[in-house]
């Protein structure tokens, strides 16, 4: 998460993780939510800089985060599954 300090940082990715769990319907707890957003943002960030997108600020970077949280639980199941 670009620019943010490491509070932000972890109450952003909470909350991204509890979005994404919602968004997914995947039951986790509040540490597994906050790993599970900040890991997310760093994947969001890495795959939206391969294609030359970068969002700033607090929304963005919680958007990012959502959406990397996501990624990382729809990868999750598909490994799982197998």
């Amino acid at each position: 998460m670009v620019g943010m300090g490491w509070i932000m940082s972890i109450i952003v990715g909470g909350l991204a993780g509890w979005i994404a769990e919602k968004i997914m319907k995947f039951d986790t707890g509040l540490l597994m939510n906050i790993i599970l957003g900040i890991v997310g943002a760093l994947v969001g960030n890495f795959l939206l800089g391969l294609v030359g997108i970068g969002l700033g600020g607090l929304l963005g970077q919680l958007i990012v985060a959502v959406l990397g949280a996501c990624v990382l639980i729809f990868a999750y199941r598909a490994i799982a599954k197998r």
